[in-house]
């Protein structure tokens, strides 16, 4: 979000290559804006190629129409989630079924046609508490070389191993001594679960759940028997954009 005055300015992408629904989803910010009292910016696209090719991350919000001509709303979200992992993506749709695809390119959420302005406020107003849980926090990591300072957003998981701990992040793997208990303790109060004993995931990049193992930044981690029930409910919390 943009600073402007003193407050935050909420900056909302717009695409969809049908004007009239372009039009109505317009208008309909414009009433969530006035409702809720929030500044909300929007700039509009009319097909997913106009902001994918040239993708800026400046903005908060992507409501994306998934069919368009030049180039499909899931292929756009594809090219904007390898600039920009904290950008929340609502697709906009004919079908439910493109829901599950969604997952995929970590979309909030979907609406679909034909739009209520109801429904499309419920899910701005997701959007917008998935916004805020993602403005970035960074905490600090003491290791062998040095003192580190890391971006809450930029750390995948937290593995032990022995005395150690293992921290997987953007800019690589981090060892330091410690103790998972220690690692829960850093991140109480944060969107992090245990998914076994070894693994203390950072529920912002659980991309999927199949069977027995979650998918974290494209790595694949078994849950214990005894934690898979309480890591569900925490990446539900986590989804529906409930506090923990």
């Amino acid at each position: 979000m943009a600073e402007k005055g003193g407050y935050k300015v909420i900056r909302i992408a717009l695409v969809e290559d049908d004007r009239q629904y372009r039009t109505q989803l317009n208008e309909y910010i414009t009433r969530y804006a006035a409702a809720s009292g929030r500044e909300i910016c929007v700039t509009q696209f009319s097909d997913g190629d106009e902001i994918a090719l040239r993708y800026k991350a400046e903005y908060d919000i992507i409501l994306m129409d998934i069919e368009m001509i030049f180039m499909d709303g899931m292929t756009a979200a594809e090219e904007i989630r390898q600039k920009d992992q904290d950008v929340v993506i609502i697709f906009i749709t004919n079908s439910p079924q493109y829901a599950i695809k969604g997952y995929a390119v970590d979309a909030l959420d979907y609406v679909l046609k034909p739009v209520s302005y109801f429904a499309f406020s419920q899910r701005l107003e997701r959007a917008i508490a998935r916004m805020k849980r993602r403005e970035e926090k960074y905490f600090t990591l003491t290791t062998r070389d040095g003192t580190h300072r890391i971006a809450y957003s930029h750390l995948y998981y937290v593995e032990s191993g022995g005395h150690d701990l293992f921290y997987h992040t953007a800019e690589g793997v981090l060892q330091t001594t410690g103790s998972m208990r220690e690692a829960e303790n850093q991140f109480a109060g944060e969107h992090f679960a245990r998914c076994n004993q070894c693994y203390l995931i950072n529920l912002q990049h659980a991309e999927a759940v199949v069977e027995d193992e979650v998918v974290v930044h494209g790595e694949k981690l078994r849950f214990s028997r005894s934690r898979k029930k309480s890591f569900l409910e925490a990446l539900n919390r986590y989804f529906a954009g409930e506090s923990k």
